[in-house]
Parts: C-alpha cells; structure tokens; sequence
C-alpha cells in the first residue's frame, strides 16, 4: 500500500520527529511505499494568495474560488502545490502529524490544505441538485482512502476528557476529521493521541512506540469513525439537516451517550456534538 505522510514539526530531533522515523520505518518494513511532505524541510509556502494563481487578472479583485478553480483546471497550479496533489492521488492511507498547538493543527499545516485542497480537487465536485449536493462528506477524491491522524499535546490526558477543562479531544479535532478528511471522502480513523509529550521517558516512549506499531499495523483493518454520509439519505437536501428522528441513532446502552451512573442523563459533550453534527457515534471497545 502507498502511505502519505503529511509531517508538521519544525525541530527533527523532537518527540514528533521521532515518532514519524519510526512511522516510516514500522510501514517500510511492513513492505509500504511511502512518502513525506516535512513541511518545515521544505520550506512550505503557507498563506494562499495571488502569487497561487499566476493566470489571475490582477485588473480584477481575486476570487479565491474561482481563481482556485482556473488554476486546476488549466494546469496553472505552483509546481509546489500540483505535487502534493500528485502525492494525495497515489495514496492510499494519508498520515497527517503534528502537535497540537493552540487546539488546533500547526498554521502552516492548515496553510497546505488551504492551498492543495483546490476547487475541483477536493470541494466543487460532483452533481448539485435536490438529490445530491456534491460529492463530498464520505464522498469526493479521496473516498476509498483512509486517513490517521497522530498528535501530541502538552496537557495530560484528563484535560481532554468528558469533563476535563480543554474539552474532550474529540470535540477539538472534529474540524479536522470531520471537515478536513470526511469531507473530501476519506474514511477517517480513531486519532492517535499522546498526551504529556514534555514528561516522556525511555519507558513511556517505548510503550507509545508499541501503541503506535499496533495502530499503524491495523492502519487498513481498523474501524474508522462512523460519520454519516451526506447524501445517504439520512439529511434533508438541500437544507442539509438530519431528518427528524435520528439525532439518536447510534447511540445504545452503554454508550458514552446513555445516562450517567450518577443520575446525569445528559451524556458526554463528545456524544452531544455527535448528535447535532449528525454523526454516528461510533464507541471502540
């Protein structure tokens, strides 16, 4: 299989530079093909604007949309940018690597999808009509692919819990897998989080490795998250709300959504934001 692995850390010798050697190596040796985007080795041009679009009339205001759409359709793209494309297509799992700064990704790392994903790449495709609005979320260029994220964070693992002060880690990457990677058609895994990435040890960092090794053996085994797809039938179009009657589904007894132990029957915050997105809760046990 082709893994591309999309890396945001600006130091080699970090935790993050040692977890993607031995991401290359653990799927090497596995017999995969793949490739790195290091985006600070390669000095990645993170803010789109004009220079992205060299057959824009700068007599005219820049409509980022339609110059996106110009530039990929008439083979205009910067060379940089047509090349991670090139990447994106060969793949079959995607990797995306970064810490969490400031509860989100890396803003060079968000500067390369706002630059590779180009309309009529990754958004602006298919048919739009009362039946089907796009091919995108769980449909589009990617569909059939699988995508991983692995993070590190500074804060312990209880800060990102159902009550801890950070909000669950979930909640805090849904724009990313969700939105990021559901709606260009991946099918998106369970993160991989490490937590406390200051206060690591031999110990500890042999035992993520082994975490790790497992999750990245299972890379096209594992479950993804259940999302739904858009145009599946379960959201009204072209309003794009869950139908009535479903904001439950997916969620059982036991579930993390169920009623609390201690009387509070209002759930997680993790399955509540589930339920308005209108995504299947998907619980691994």
């Amino acid at each position: 299989m082709n893994v591309l692995i999309v890396y945001a850390h600006p130091e080699p010798r970090s935790l993050n530079g040692s977890l993607k050697s031995f991401t290359v190596d653990r799927l090497t040796r596995r017999g995969h093909d793949v490739r790195v985007s290091d985006l600070y080795a390669m000095r990645w041009k993170p803010a789109v604007d004009a220079d992205d679009f060299p057959a824009h009339d700068r007599d005219r205001p820049l409509d980022l949309e339609a110059d996106s759409k110009q530039a990929y359709t008439t083979g205009t793209q910067p060379p940089d940018v047509a090349a991670q494309q090139a990447d994106l297509r060969w793949a079959d799992a995607v990797i995306f690597q970064f810490p969490l700064w400031w509860y989100s990704m890396p803003a060079i790392l968000k500067g390369w999808v706002e630059r590779v994903y180009a309309y009529g790449f990754a958004y602006g495709v298919g048919e739009h009509s009362d039946r089907h609005w796009g091919d995108r979320y769980g449909e589009g260029v990617f569909e059939g692919k699988r995508a991983l994220l692995i993070v590190t964070t500074g804060g312990w693992e209880s800060h990102y819990s159902e009550r801890g002060i950070n909000g669950p880690i979930e909640d805090l990457l849904f724009p990313i897998t969700h939105g990021i990677l559901h709606y260009p058609g991946f099918d998106v895994l369970p993160p991989f989080v490490v937590y406390r990435a200051k206060k690591m040890d031999d110990e500890r960092f042999a035992r993520i490795r082994q975490e790790l090794g497992r999750r990245l053996d299972d890379l096209w085994t594992d479950e993804p998250i259940a999302y739904r797809k858009q145009n599946g039938g379960d959201y009204d179009i072209p309003a794009l709300t869950l139908k009535p009657g479903l904001e439950e589904a997916g969620v059982s007894d036991g579930d993390p959504a169920g009623p609390r132990a201690d009387g509070d029957d209002r759930g997680t915050r993790a399955a509540r934001a589930a339920r308005a997105s209108g995504f299947r809760l998907h619980v691994r046990r």
